[in-house]
Order: structure tokens, then sequence, then C-alpha cells
């Protein structure tokens, strides 16, 4: 089964590993390979669709910048892509493409993994790009009273927010100025920007920000142990890593590619045991 990803950056990314791990562990032959198109646009992606459906691929996920770009290509979509307005996994079938948000259900499952049934409360989310919108309606059904929005693009922001109250969902957006106080006034704090990365190290908020929250989420999984993790774990704040993300939206889209649905604390003792994880966080 020909599997893969499309997106910009994606070197180091560790689904291919991820993916040809979860074959040999259900004994399915699986290829999975990264697409790159040649530039950010939406031709360049279409291409680079059009390309991998002519090849014979079954599914593809996709990444940034590409998931809302990603939405006009798809025939079909599910409830998770019609709230988000975005899709990160698509399912190529021979007469259509069917797209699903693995962010968003990665994300749920996510957290109650870490948190169970307590409620997500007041939330700062950080970043209202492709995974920030994900996360942002996830955390709706998660309980979250409201979703505090900053973006280093006001009009990013107000145009979440604006999504999210119109599918009934309470949402507000803060400017540069009143990050701080409106992070010392929520439950929970989220990163959705790659501040953080490898490539881009720092955190998404001063370090005064951090202390008063009772959890944190970073979509950063690239290192696991991010800055602003290791400050809110510091800060005896409870940890959703983006490697939880990764890792349940991986089994999320493996079971649609394939009708397979992984066990996975069987999976997540095989993968730390081969790719040897040292972290905290995990």
């Amino acid at each position: 089964m020909k599997l893969g990803l499309i997106g910009l950056s994606i070197q180091k990314s560790s689904s291919p590993s991820m993916h040809k791990m979860l074959g040999e562990l259900y004994d399915l032959p699986i290829s999975y390979d990264l697409n790159e198109p040649v530039e950010n646009t939406s031709e360049a992606f279409n291409t680079t669709l059009r390309k991998i459906r002519s090849q014979g691929y079954k599914g593809s996920n996709v990444t940034y910048p590409f998931k809302q770009t990603a939405l006009d290509q798809c025939d079909s979509i599910n409830t998770a892509v019609k709230l988000v307005g975005a899709t990160n996994t698509l399912q190529i079938c021979d007469a259509e493409i069917k797209g699903f948000n693995t962010d968003y259900s990665g994300f749920i499952r996510g957290y109650r993994n870490r948190l169970g049934n307590t409620p997500a409360g007041q939330v700062l989310l950080i970043g209202a790009g492709g995974v920030g919108r994900a996360v942002s309606f996830a955390l709706s059904e998660l309980g979250a009273t409201n979703v505090v929005i900053y973006d280093l693009y006001p009009e990013s922001a107000s145009s979440l927010a604006d999504s999210m109250n119109a599918s009934g969902f309470s949402a507000s957006t803060v400017t540069l100025d009143e990050l701080e106080t409106a992070a010392q006034d929520c439950n929970g704090l989220v990163n959705c920007t790659p501040i953080g990365h490898y490539k881009t190290p720092g955190l998404p908020i001063s370090a005064s920000a951090i202390g008063s929250q009772e959890w944190a989420f970073d979509a950063v999984y690239t290192p696991v142990d991010t800055e602003f993790l290791l400050q809110c774990r510091a800060a005896g704040i409870k940890i959703i890593s983006g490697f939880d993300l990764f890792f349940y939206q991986a089994l999320n889209a493996f079971e649609i590619f394939t009708g397979i649905k992984p066990d996975a604390e069987k999976v997540m003792a095989e993968y730390t045991k081969r790719y040897d994880i040292i972290s905290s966080l995990i």
C-alpha cells in the first residue's frame, strides 16, 4: 500500500517511520513517501496530488501549508473537516478523494489520555493556522468554556473566532499587549505556532505568564521536550505534548487508510523501543 505526506520542509518528519512500523505490526506491506511541492501555491499542491494519485497512492497526510488548500480537492469530507475548514488526511479511492481531520480527532484522544474527562475550561490558543483551527474546535468538544485566540496576524485570529462562534462555540481574540494577562486568566495554554521547533527555538509566550494554569499543550514535537513544555512542567502544569498529537493522529490516519484499528499501548511500546525516545513528556 502506497501512502505519503504532502507539505513543505518535511524532511525530518517522523510520519514515514510511524506508518511503516504500523504496517509491520499489522502484517501489511506499506511504503510511505515524502512529497514536497515545488512552491507554496495551490497549483503546486494540486500537481503533487495528481502525481501521487496517478502512481497508485491510497492515502496521504497533508501538512503545512496545504491543509486548507487540500480541502478544494476533496470530493467528500467528514464532520471534523466541515467544522475546522481544513483537512490533513486524504483517503484516495478510485473514484473520489475523501477528506478527514486527524489533528482534530488526535488531539481529543491525546487530551483524554492525559487529562481524562477534566473539562478544558478557558483556554488561550496561540496560533490560528491549520493545526490551531483543528485544536480550537476539538477544545470545544472537550469542555472549553471560551477559547481566547492570538495570532501574529489579527485577521487570522478573528477569522477563527468568527468560525467558532458561528458554529455555536465561544471564542474571542486578544492583541499582543493583552496576551500575558489573558494567559494568567486561563485554565489551559496551547501553542500552535512553530515557536519551539528545532528551527525556531524559544517560547511562544513570556515565561512570566506561565504558572497559574492547570494544563498546557504544544503542537511542536521536534523536539518533544520544547522549552515551553519544560517551563510548564517545572511550574507544575499538566502536559499534553506534541508527540501525543502526532501519535494519535497517526493511529487515526492509519485506520482511515487501511481499515485496521491499532492498539495504542502496543504501538507506543514498540515505537519507543525502536526509536529510543528519551523524554519526560511522553
